[in-house]
């Protein structure tokens, strides 16, 4: 017997909400975090105060983001990743210096 794990579905923004980026994203195609249109947009990323440009995926409810560890490669040639737990902040870079940020 084996259970399927149910597939995450995207989040519904009333229409009235402000135009932030996702709770959850990366910049692999081949995540299910992954999504060509929103990164398209820019998103810039402050993680513990300070903006990074290194982020590889962010989640800003779980408080964490994943940031390649320098040029070391795994077997199957994707950059090493570490996770780096603290606040996150999002907002789309082509909004302008007045973006609505998305924070937990």
């Amino acid at each position: 017997m084996s259970e399927e794990t149910p597939a995450a579905e995207p989040v519904q923004t009333p229409p009235n909400a402000p135009d932030v980026p996702p709770d959850r994203l990366a910049i692999d195609p081949a995540s299910e975090w992954f999504d060509a249109d929103k990164l398209r947009r820019g998103i810039g990323i402050r993680f513990k105060g300070v903006v990074r440009t290194n982020v590889e995926e962010y989640s800003i409810s779980g408080g964490w983001v994943r940031v390649q560890a320098g040029k070391t490669m795994d077997r199957k040639g994707r950059p090493l990743t570490l996770k780096l737990n603290g606040p996150v902040e999002a907002w789309y870079e082509d909004l302008g210096e007045d973006a609505p940020v998305a924070k937990a």
